[in-house]
Order: structure tokens, then sequence, then C-alpha cells
């Protein structure tokens, strides 16, 4: 039987709590960013790197066919899938946890490691899942918005819950050394393709848009509020590039 390191889970939710209550609290739902000064200059810095890599309306990336974008995708998906099915566990989804574990299986052999998704065509979709949601429904507060070297916009509570899943990964706990290796590779090249796929999106945040980081914060928190089933954030920003009614 495998063991979880339950020792770091419990540090890791009691930290996540204490961070959160450090930040000073915002007034009903609305953004609670006390660090605002510095989250710009990491998403600036952050910005900067899309740039190098190839992102941006002037960018030189990649020209990789789609189907191969999908195929990375879906590798790096289907990892998530084992972490995504214990923390259903945890929240005592127990239908949701079988059922990611029975999509981890197909997708991993008859899928080819991941790189198809026939567990979708058997009808398992994906149910997302993660220790930032697990906080959320043990009733840990979001804490302040923060935003992450590289990773981008995260709030205390998510950037606690994804060290936690880094640690209860089961597959961390029965693969050899190489093989984690390998994992985390494939999971970098899998955020790589969604870049690449989605990349219109994600240049009309960071490059065009009047206020770039207000326009991210809003996406992030309105995102993760539906995610979580939770009261949109009052986060009124609008870009006044944007126009609203199509004309």
């Amino acid at each position: 039987m495998m063991r979880l390191p339950l020792r770091p889970l419990v540090t890791m939710a009691l930290l996540s709590l204490t961070v959160s209550a450090c930040a000073p609290a915002p007034q009903g739902d609305a953004v609670n960013d006390p660090y605002e000064e510095k989250n710009r200059q990491t998403f600036q810095a952050n910005t900067r790197f899309d740039s190098l890599v190839g992102g941006g309306p002037d960018g030189d990336g990649p020209d990789v066919p789609e189907p191969v974008l999908i195929a990375m995708s879906n590798a790096g998906t289907n990892l998530d899938a084992p972490v995504a099915a214990l923390n259903h566990l945890l929240q005592g989804r127990v239908e949701d946890a079988a059922h990611m574990s029975w999509r981890f299986a197909i997708n991993s052999t008859i899928g080819l490691a991941g790189l198809l998704d026939p567990a979708r065509e058997l009808g398992l979709e994906e149910r997302d899942n993660d220790f930032g949601r697990t906080l959320h429904t043990w009733g840990a507060p979001q804490g302040a918005y923060v935003v992450l070297p590289v990773l981008g916009p995260s709030t205390e509570r998510d950037t606690a819950g994804m060290v936690v899943d880094t640690v209860i990964n089961p597959l961390g706990a029965v693969l050899p050394r190489r093989e984690r290796l390998y994992t985390f590779g494939v999971k970098v090249a899998a955020e790589g393709a969604e870049r690449l796929r989605f990349g219109d999106t994600y240049d009309s945040v960071l490059y065009d848009s009047a206020d770039p980081y207000a326009q991210a914060r809003s996406a992030y928190l309105q995102n993760r509020a539906f995610e979580l089933g939770a009261s949109p954030v009052e986060d009124a920003y609008i870009d006044p590039y944007e126009d609203l009614y199509g004309e």
C-alpha cells in the first residue's frame, strides 16, 4: 500500500491558513492585492521572459503542427490526473476520484502515455482538481493575490496548494528519479504547447490591453472563482481598448 507523506500535507495546509491570515482582508468579495507593487514587478519580468522565448505579437515562436501541440497538452494533463484523483478523495468525492483514476489508467496505456485521450471517448471526461481547491473546501481563506516568477497569477492559498500537490503526487512515490525528471519535462513541454495553442489570447492580455497586469489579475480571479463555485470577485476592470459591443 502506498504511504502518503501526511506530515508535509498537514504542515502545508496549516501554512496556507497562517499565510492567508497575514494578508489584509478585503472588503466583501473585492480584490485582495496588498502586494501590488511587487506583483507588478514580477509580472513585468514574466512578460519580458515570455517575449524572450518567442511570445508576443512580434515573437518568433516555433511553428509546431496543431496535432503535436494537442498531444503534448494531453500528456501534461494526463500527468495531473493522479493528483486530481487524490484531491477529489480528500474532498470526500469518491466517485470523482475513481473517475479520474480510470481516466489515468486508460490514457496511460491505450492513449500512449497520455498523448491521446481515448478516455474521453469512453465518457471519462477530465474532472480537474488541486489542493488549492481542497483548502477552499476545508474553509481556508484565499489570502492575497500574488504573481509568481514564471508561473504567473496565483493566490496565497493556491500557491501553498501547488507546493502540497508536488509533495503528495502519487507518481512521485512510485516513479524512479529518472522517470520523475521525464514527467517534469513533459509538463514543461505541455505548458509551452498551451502557450502556442492559445497564443492570441495570451497576447491580447500581455501586449494589447491598457493595463495588462489588471486584466490578467481579473481573468485569473474570475476564472478561479468559477472553478470553486464561489462568488465573482468585484474587480471592475474594463479595458478601454476593447470594443464591448463588437462594433
